[in-house]
């Protein structure tokens, strides 16, 4: 029958795979007995209708007449069809509870008849664990009986044995005193004593037991005196030196005097500690005669480690943060020292300390004398004395890292330092050490960024004296006769000149990266592994003015002053400061001004998180800061090159005799040197700055020269016509001419493209020029001389204004000067001078160095 059961018909599917055929049995069966989902009866009101299919007053001959009255035929045959349905579907959800039961029904009939098996062995047990008591009862009544009599006296027995006992161990008390003192069983003899002070005390006035005291009193005053001994002379471990001032204070001792002797026996160790660090801050400092590479600027730069007297790397080297003593160990070493002798030593002191006498117990007469306040008040003075020397060597050493190539073992030598004194913390709450450490680290960090700031500085000063030697070096190759910069023009010598380009480019990224590399170091103090970095300071103040204003900007800030000072050297000729590298740094701060800026403090923004709380440098104002010192340095470069210029200008007009000069025969040496110094300027500028814009060219702008000195020469020829009743004065008319001339600016600021500065050069050249011809007196040859240098200059200096009439103009203006100034003021034939310029303007190179100084000139005719 079981087989039937449990057999499934072949095709069908097995009623546990369907969950919902499941759920609806479950709810019919819940119906049916009156339950709710919680499984409790729900009381529901019966339903007393007849014709109710589901109600327990269900008729079916009066539901089958109702549907024979109110149903056709055909809804009769839909009702018997669903009344079918339902009954198969009843019969069906049956069968699948049997199925579903079947085996909870086997289990159950299986858990009864083994409960019935194991109550009937459990009932033989307890029947006879029931007869057992019942003996073991009886005998415990009989043992009772038989002792009754006899268990006073066994009482009284053991009374008298204990009190014997005790009587012994008083009497054998000094024996046992002496035999401890004997073996240094110290904390055995001061037990056995105060388990016995009571009763000798209470029983003192009976002889015998006052000899014991006073015997015992003679031992323990001869212990108290080999503990205090003990306690002085020192040289025992810190757990002895516990015990010996716990067996004192069990002997009565002052707490008072043992604190103090406790801290004084400790100080001696701990100034040990103390000496041993200092004794590694004054090793001897031994520099050889070797090179040490600079960490900023690499294999390049190289110092020389020999002290001489008057160099930098003598006695005040010492400072240099590039040299390293040989002999001292480094500062993660010295604080792995010092924190674990001195800070493990100091930690375990007032862990003893504070277990003795601020932790213990107080009974008795201790508990008024209040020993735990005047203990922790004694403690707080020590541990600060100590600690104010420890930290003051830590300060000497953490001054003398000098270096600035790896900070990381700074850092973690702070962060250990700092890790250390936080057990000092926990172990003596409310002590001003760890504040004090973290004060320690704070200022250590200030006085890094300085560190940082001044490498980067000096890193700064000494890419540009390398600028300066690669701008010098083509001199020394070699190269011929010049004036000027020497990067303008193609090289002479053996060796190639230096490409501005390059050097702009070489400059700006090794600061770029000296920079990064710095914020990298620097951003070791704020590493989420690192103790401190979670202090307010490192979270704040650090990030915003240590690192951002008092690093970056400051350098930034350098960089634009530094620039400014190399336009404030004086002399004519602008000093030593090549003209070269004016041009350089202008570009340079036009470049920080533009990106470079906005990039720094972007980086420093986002790699350190600054959070600007507190007012801090804009970057608005740095770029202005920048182009402040951009247009200054570009000012100055104008008016150098324009000195030069001028300076040969000068020289060329000062040293010869223009009265009784020959007839002009070809252009003058110099004004052909200031075509080709023009041309090389302009070439190097055109390296770093763009073109600019000029003014649209007229087609003849190279032969003008009858237009640009019409004004003089038609003074000259209409001066003898005018009669003696109404002269013209030639000064009248040339000042009516300069009233309607739009007044030429010399000394203007240029702008950032090559025109602009070259026409500022020109501007001042000229300028120069007239004010020189101005103070000289001119024969006729002397006129037709400065005619055909005009008419030469005319001819090339048009090319590089932004408006070839102020060219026009100033030469104009010249030539005018010289015909006021001339004795016999008798032009030279616009043809010839055209002649003898176009002659000259084939007799000599275009580009040439410009490497020879404007005073070599000063004999050219």
């Amino acid at each position: 029958m079981d087989g039937d059961i449990n057999a499934t018909a072949p095709g069908t599917t097995p009623p546990d795979t369907d969950p919902a055929r499941k759920r609806r049995v479950h709810g019919m069966l819940k119906l049916y007995y009156g339950l709710n989902e919680e499984g409790k009866t729900v009381d529901q009101a019966e339903s007393m209708d007849p014709c109710d299919i589901n109600g327990p007053h269900f008729d079916p001959e009066v539901y089958l007449n109702k549907l024979r009255r109110e149903c056709s035929l055909g809804e009769l045959m839909d009702q018997e069809t669903c009344m079918v349905k339902q009954i198969r579907s009843l019969d069906s959800d049956m069968q699948t509870l049997v199925y579903e039961n079947y085996n909870k029904f086997i289990s159950a009939t299986d858990t009864i008849r083994k409960m019935k098996n194991d109550f009937k062995k459990m009932e033989d047990e307890m029947d006879c664990l029931s007869t057992n008591m019942a003996s073991i009862t009886d005998f415990s009544a009989r043992i009772s009986g038989t002792l009754q009599d006899q268990h006073a006296q066994i009482t009284k027995l053991s009374g008298v044995h204990t009190l014997l006992r005790k009587l012994q161990f008083l009497f054998e008390l000094p024996a046992r005193l002496n035999k401890c003192l004997e073996l240094q069983a110290y904390a055995q003899a001061v037990s056995s004593h105060r388990r016995a002070r009571c009763v000798l005390q209470q029983y003192s006035h009976m002889p015998s037991f006052r000899g014991i005291q006073d015997d015992c009193h003679a031992i323990m005053d001869k212990l108290a005196q080999e503990l205090r001994q003990k306690f002085r002379d020192g040289g025992s471990s810190a757990k002895d030196l516990s015990e010996c001032v716990e067996l004192l204070l069990q002997l009565d001792e002052p707490a008072e005097e043992l604190c103090d002797k406790f801290l004084s026996h400790a100080q001696s160790r701990l100034e040990a500690d103390l000496l041993g660090l200092e004794a590694e801050l004054r090793p001897p400092l031994s520099y050889g005669p070797t090179a040490v590479t600079d960490p900023y600027t690499g294999p390049a730069h190289r110092l020389s480690v020999e002290p001489t007297a008057g160099s930098p790397t003598g006695p005040s080297s010492l400072n240099n943060p590039f040299l390293s003593p040989s002999s001292r160990t480094d500062i993660l070493e010295f604080i792995d020292r010092g924190c674990n002798e001195f800070v493990s030593s100091l930690c375990l002191v007032i862990a003893s300390y504070q277990e003795l006498f601020v932790n213990r117990p107080q009974e008795g007469e201790l508990a008024s004398k209040n020993i735990p306040q005047m203990a922790i008040g004694k403690l707080h003075a020590f541990v600060d004395a100590l600690a104010t020397r420890y930290f003051s060597l830590v300060e000497r050493r953490i001054q003398e890292e000098k270096s600035v190539g790896d900070n990381s073992l700074l850092v973690r030598a702070l962060d250990r330092f700092h890790r250390r004194l936080q057990a000092v913390a926990k172990l003596l709450p409310g002590s001003a050490v760890p504040s004090q450490g973290t004060e320690i680290v704070v200022r250590a960090a200030r006085e890094r960024i300085k560190q940082y700031l001044a490498a980067l500085q000096s890193f700064y000063l000494n890419s540009l004296t390398d600028v300066r030697q690669a701008l010098a070096a083509p001199r020394l190759g070699g190269s011929s006769a010049g004036v000027g910069s020497h990067l303008g023009g193609p090289a002479t010598g053996k060796e190639a000149p230096a490409s501005l380009p390059e050097l702009l480019s070489t400059l700006s990224a090794s600061i770029l990266n000296q920079i990064k590399s710095v914020l990298a170091s620097v951003h070791l103090f704020t590493a989420k592994d690192i103790t401190f970095s979670n202090k307010p300071y490192f979270k704040g103040d650090f990030c915003s003015h240590g690192v951002r204003e008092s690093l970056v900007v400051n350098f930034i800030k350098f960089v634009c002053q530094s620039s400014r000072q190399f336009c404030e050297s004086a002399g004519d000729r602008g000093g030593s400061t090549p003209p070269a590298l004016l041009l350089l740094l202008s570009r340079l701060c036009l470049d920080y001004e533009t990106s470079t800026i906005t990039y720094i403090l972007t980086l420093t923004d986002e790699q350190f998180l600054v959070q600007h709380h507190s007012p801090v440098t804009a970057v608005t104002a740095l770029c202005g800061e920048a182009r402040e010192a951009a247009q200054k340095l570009l000012n100055h470069y104008v008016k150098v090159q324009g000195l030069i210029i001028s300076q040969m200008l000068r020289k060329s007009v000062e040293t010869r005799d223009w009265v009784n000069t020959i007839e002009p025969r070809n252009v003058r040496a110099v004004m052909k040197r200031v075509v080709e110094d023009t041309t090389s300027i302009d070439v190097q500028v055109g390296l770093l700055y763009e073109e600019g814009v000029r003014k649209a060219h007229s087609s003849d702008s190279s032969k003008r020269t009858f237009s640009v000195y019409s004004s003089s020469r038609q003074q000259t020829r209409y001066a003898p016509s005018y009669t003696p009743s109404a002269p013209m004065d030639t000064n009248l008319l040339s000042n009516i001419h300069k009233l309607f001339s739009e007044r030429v600016e010399i000394f203007s600021p240029v702008e950032f493209n090559k025109v602009s500065v070259l026409t500022g050069i020109i501007k001042i050249s000229l300028k120069t020029f007239l004010e020189c011809v101005r103070l000289r007196t001119f024969g006729r040859y002397g006129l037709q001389q400065i005619q055909v240098d005009c008419h030469y200059l005319q001819m090339y200096l048009w090319r590089f204004v932004s408006d070839e009439n102020l060219v026009h103009f100033l030469l104009d203006e010249i030539v005018g000067s010289t015909a006021h100034r001339c004795l016999d003021p008798a032009p030279m034939e616009q043809s010839v001078i055209e002649v003898i310029c176009e002659r000259g303007a084939t007799c000599i190179p275009v580009f040439l160095p410009l490497t020879v100084p404007p005073a070599s000139l000063s004999s050219c005719p």
